[in-house]
């Protein structure tokens, strides 16, 4: 979907969440603002074309939800952020994407 991408391209950070994965995505929205930089969160179920744009992640390989997008490039989801900190790979994928400068 164009919206996807256009909003991907737009931003260093970008998650796509649903209120079914709030908790998930509290927690990777908090690690990345601990490290000062500053997600756009797109809540599908709040957004009219929510169910279009969840559909579109699934076309492009989101099997779940948080969809993280670091950089214009999808990184995955909780399991996948959480495990970009813990190989210490997350800081500098922050730092070459312009999330972050420090």
């Amino acid at each position: 979907m164009d919206m996807v991408s256009s909003v991907v391209a737009e931003k260093p950070v970008v998650i796509f969440s649903k209120s079914s994965c709030s908790g998930m995505s509290h927690s990777v929205k908090s690690l990345i603002c601990s490290f000062g930089a500053n997600p756009t969160v797109y809540e599908l179920g709040g957004l009219p074309n929510g169910q279009q744009i969840e559909t579109a992640l699934l076309q492009q390989g989101c099997q779940q939800l948080p969809a993280v997008f670091i950089g214009q490039k999808f990184i995955g989801g909780a399991k996948e952020v959480m495990s970009l900190n813990l190989r210490n790979e997350l800081v500098p994928l922050l730092k070459r994407a312009g999330a972050i400068w420090l």
